[in-house]
């Protein structure tokens, strides 16, 4: 069965950006600190971050996360989701509505005008037809941002919450939650790096 899994960093205050977030400064004042682990050297870094991506089979993404990695800023060949990687998986963006034209279009993206769960159910189609290709189980990962996670887990849709917690604290931003629906973690695994403690939880 494909995992839903939502997949995040987040500072030890529980913010996924810093302050001022937005299109030129995606991860807000000082949030470039939470992504850290993922351009270290750490060989426990380098593994996480191998493993999130090979076993992604679709990801899906909110429009304001789309309009900063499409950004002028954004991705590139070296920079991005899967980049560097033998390939890079289907994205799906939750959006009100299609962007006029899109930067990276090298990239398979799909946007779904008719909500998240759709988009979920799109993803899921295409990570299972993936996963038939690869002959193993592939997943949906939810990237972000942080909204659309908490969107997700109201919705009851996640499985399992991987959370990339880096030692610092942005005393305000974007928050990963802000309370609503109550739900109960399961631990499965935990790697500590010297740049983050990366956590497992299934969601029951």
């Amino acid at each position: 069965m494909t995992r839903i899994v939502a997949d995040i960093s987040v500072s030890l205050d529980g913010f996924v950006t810093g302050p001022d977030p937005g299109p030129l400064n995606g991860l807000g004042d000082g949030g470039e600190a939470l992504h850290t682990w993922a351009f270290s050297d750490d060989p426990g870094d380098r593994r996480v971050l191998g493993e999130g991506t090979a076993r992604s089979g679709a990801v899906v993404m909110g429009r304001r996360l789309f309009d900063v990695v499409d950004g002028p800023g954004g991705w590139d060949e070296e920079v991005g989701y899967g980049a560097g990687r033998a390939a890079r998986p289907a994205f799906f963006v939750v959006t009100g509505a299609r962007p006029g034209s899109v930067r990276l279009d090298a990239l398979d993206w799909t946007f779904v005008t008719n909500g998240l769960p759709a988009a979920v159910a799109a993803a899921r189609e295409r990570a299972g037809a993936a996963s038939a290709a690869a002959g193993r189980e592939l997943d949906v990962v939810l990237m972000g941002g942080g909204a659309l996670i908490r969107s997700a887990f109201a919705a009851g849709l996640v499985d399992v919450l991987s959370l990339h917690l880096s030692p610092v604290l942005l005393g305000a931003g974007t928050p990963l939650f802000t309370g609503g629906t109550a739900r109960t973690l399961v631990r499965r695994d935990v790697r500590v790096t010297s740049t983050a403690t990366h956590l497992t939880y299934d969601v029951v």
